[in-house]
């Protein structure tokens, strides 16, 4: 075992990959639920293009990471029992909700894991307010709702560009394009979700000591990708079937703009540095379109 590596550690560090693995799968149907439910890709394609996608979005950047890991709250030296207990109930939520076939997020039940474990073990001392209102609580307000508003505005456009196609060329045109409209969708829960592995893990190792300040270790990034892409590629039908048919019939051009939408803030908010859930927004989108 390297230096400085404790059971405990190595344990926060296993139980954070596994929730990752997890994710991946839970929230596959956040990208291809509307791509499968239109039969723009068949669902073994439509799961190996996202599982590309998300390891490729996982690359992109640290911000994200950093608001979890370091914005949230203090790093203690209980940090490493803290961040498992947060990830032990993050787990158990997204594999009920997995099992029931439920929508849920995962960034908030990771976030408020972190949130209520640390005011457990240490106090409400440990929040970081400032960080938790400007990068958690707003974009959870604001994203469902941004959501709905630019994927209805994003229909009304689109209806009107081709309120004179004929609805079958329509539908063609849009199921081809539903197909890059998918991949961004993927592209953009990597550089969302992964990155809240990332800040978890590397929290872990400034907690233990092993980092001297929160800078997120390219292994840590490597490893954080991987399993959400490998999470991904084992695909989550119970939720696909509920984002994709119970939530609203969609046609490919409500697809693309409900899938185009979501990606585009969910990239946004990862530029930013807010950790947002895919679940919400695209939930929120497909109602809008």
């Amino acid at each position: 075992m390297p230096e400085g590596f404790t059971a405990i550690l190595v344990a926060v560090l296993g139980l954070a990959v596994l929730f990752d693995y997890i994710n991946g799968f839970h929230d596959t149907a956040n990208a291809i639920a509307t791509s499968v439910s239109t039969r723009a890709l068949r669902p073994q394609w439509a799961i190996a293009m996202s599982a590309t996608a998300n390891f490729v979005g996982a690359l992109t950047g640290t911000a994200v990471a950093k608001t979890i890991g370091s914005g949230l709250i203090t790093p203690q030296s209980e940090g490493g029992l803290v961040v498992a207990a947060a990830l032990i109930g993050a787990i158990v939520w997204n594999l009920l909700t997995w099992r029931l076939g439920i929508p849920s997020s995962s960034s908030h039940a990771l976030i408020g894991g972190l949130l209520g474990a640390s005011a457990a073990a240490i106090g409400f001392g440990a929040w970081q307010v400032d960080g938790i209102v400007g990068k958690v609580l707003f974009p959870l307000v604001s994203s469902p709702i941004a959501g709905f508003a630019i994927g209805f505005a994003l229909m009304v456009v689109i209806f009107n560009l081709f309120r004179r196609a004929h609805p079958k060329t329509m539908n063609d045109r849009f199921r081809r394009l539903q197909v890059l409209s998918a991949a961004y969708m993927a592209f953009s829960h990597g550089s969302n979700d992964a990155q809240k592995t990332m800040g978890v893990m590397t929290l872990a190792l400034v907690s233990a000591g092993i980092l001297p300040e929160f800078k997120v270790p390219l292994w840590v990034i490597i490893l954080a990708a991987s399993a959400i892409s490998l999470g991904t590629a084992a695909g989550g039908w119970r939720i696909i079937r509920t984002m994709g048919t119970k939530v609203v019939k969609l046609d490919p051009v409500h697809g693309f703009a409900a899938e185009t939408t979501a990606a585009t803030i969910i990239t946004g908010a990862s530029l930013l540095g807010m950790p947002v859930s895919t679940t919400h927004v695209i939930s929120s989108a497909i109602l809008g379109v």
